[in-house]
């Protein structure tokens, strides 16, 4: 790790914004944040500058997780300081310097504990954390999905989307639910998902049985964002599409991919990228605690969930992945064709626009969050807040 320097230079062989590229490209940092940015013929290095050369590298921002549970033994849910600091060492390793932590349906007690914790993770942010992933707010995944595609949320801790409950959780959170995962269909979704959006939330469709006019009435009172799609949706049927026609086809609709080859077949993620496209297409890992460690038993909030051979099972189902966000940016470089600019795109600016924050773009005055990777996406070093993790 490089220590906070009065002035950093960076130089790579280009530098993705990501919507523009440069070329023999400087970025210079002071502190937190980012003073210039330009070729290295128009930038003059100052003289008490630290130089840092990433020749056969790309710059590009910060990689940006909103669908994450856990990693390297720890779930976001737990009380342990100490694995939620080890967890965000391994995701700024893997190119992430912004995360979601995620919840999974619990006890509603349960639940409310971990939302008082995770909110004061985030208001302790970038407090002596420089040079660790950053949690910038909260992915409520549960309770407000279907029983029929609720994946393995557990059915007894589920319940109606209601205002009274939703209430409770944003107490808890302090006003930090970012994202909330909501099944359209369910009677009282329409009128919670306005209530939410009316907040800053973003309402995104999910663990869904929708027909395509539930979906519709979805979109309809706020929703914009799909949760990993395909996964836990209502399969597309030519006669009676359901949701899915509806997140396809909807350029309104931002939405996220679980691109790791088992959760969706690496044509569909073809297809799911040709659908949404540069502007809506977003990567994410929905990453348990197993990510990072050997086959075993790891944790996802109550549940006790097997890793083997890369899959993360509870009985016998996909509870989550072991994926990181760098190997997704990879997988869909080989499984859609995309090119190394676009699917970066897909895990940094894409993503940290359904959250509506200012992360994901690389500009002056802008804070100073990047990743060093070199062509295949294979992450060199990552900046965190003007820290540099090499």
């Amino acid at each position: 790790m490089c220590p906070l320097a009065a002035m950093l230079a960076l130089t790579a062989k280009a530098l993705y914004t990501p919507l523009e590229t440069i070329d023999q490209a400087c970025v210079l940092v002071e502190d937190s944040s980012i003073v210039r940015l330009g070729t290295m013929a128009e930038i003059e290095l100052p003289a008490k500058a630290k130089v840092v050369h990433f020749e056969d590298c790309v710059l590009a921002p910060g990689l940006v997780d909103i669908h994450i549970h856990g990693s390297v033994g720890h779930d976001v849910m737990q009380a342990d300081a100490g694995g939620r600091r080890k967890m965000e060492e391994f995701l700024a390793r893997h190119g992430v310097t912004s995360y979601y932590p995620t919840t999974v349906t619990a006890p509603e007690e349960i639940t409310l504990a971990a939302l008082d914790r995770l909110a004061d993770a985030i208001e302790a942010s970038g407090d002596g954390q420089a040079g660790r992933a950053q949690p910038l707010g909260i992915h409520l995944e549960g309770p407000f999905l279907s029983h029929a595609r609720r994946g393995v949320h557990p059915p007894e801790n589920l319940a109606p989307p209601t205002l009274k409950t939703f209430e409770k959780f944003w107490e808890a959170a302090r006003g930090h639910v970012s994202l909330m995962t909501i099944a359209p269909e369910l009677d009282g979704a329409p009128q919670l998902i306005v209530q939410a959006s009316r907040r800053g939330v973003c309402a995104s469709l999910g663990h869904s049985d929708a027909d395509l006019a539930s979906a519709r009435k979805g979109v309809a009172a706020g929703a914009r964002h799909a949760t990993h799609t395909f996964n836990a949706m209502r399969p597309l049927d030519h006669r009676d599409p359901g949701i899915l026609a509806e997140v396809l086809t909807n350029e309104h609709l931002t939405a996220d991919i679980i691109a790791d080859g088992i959760h969706v077949d690496p044509a569909v993620v073809r297809l799911f990228c040709k659908a949404k496209g540069d502007d809506r297409a977003v990567l994410i890992t929905d990453a348990t605690a197993a990510a990072g460690m050997p086959d075993g038993v790891h944790r996802l909030g109550s549940l006790e969930v097997e890793v083997r051979e890369g899959k993360c099972l509870y009985q016998g189902n996909l509870a989550g992945s072991v994926l990181t966000l760098d190997r997704a940016v990879r997988n869909t470089m080989q499984f859609a064709g995309w090119d190394l600019q676009r699917a970066l795109r897909a895990a940094s600016l894409n993503p940290a626009r359904v959250t509506g924050v200012a992360k994901g773009v690389l500009k002056a005055g802008g804070d100073a969050d990047l990743v060093a990777v070199n062509l295949k996406a294979e992450v060199r070093a990552t900046m965190v807040k003007g820290v540099l993790i090499q």
